[in-house]
């Protein structure tokens, strides 16, 4: 039987939107599968955003971003009760930037599975 272990998945998004594109939706698809498969007892999914615009304005994208992302996962089976969300706008860049920039890589959200 295969061994499911802790595994982190990561969805990027298009500069300014929080719209699954068909690769994101590709990516929630791999991990909802991998969730229901190992009966996951918690999925953290964090949004991030990159460095342009306000930092209040990031924090909402990236709250909106980790949201359309959970709302997929439901939508495919996972049980919503065992996820949780959080939005880190424009801290904890995977590419750090000065302030101002459009980084692709800073445009996403990370779904943390744990069984």
């Amino acid at each position: 039987a295969p061994v499911y272990e802790a595994r982190e998945f990561i969805v990027y998004f298009p500069f300014d939107q929080y719209v699954l594109t068909p690769e994101a939706q590709s990516v929630v698809s791999e991990a909802a599968k991998y969730a229901n498969d190992g009966k996951a007892t918690r999925l953290v999914v964090v949004g991030h955003t990159d460095t342009s615009g306000s930092a209040a304005y990031n924090l909402g994208l990236s709250n909106r971003r980790s949201r359309t992302v959970a709302d997929a996962l439901v939508a495919q089976g996972v049980n919503g009760g065992v996820i949780a969300l959080d939005g880190k706008g424009e801290t904890n860049l995977a590419k750090p930037t000065a302030d101002g920039v459009r980084e692709p890589l800073n445009r996403r959200a990370t779904i943390d599975i744990n069984f």
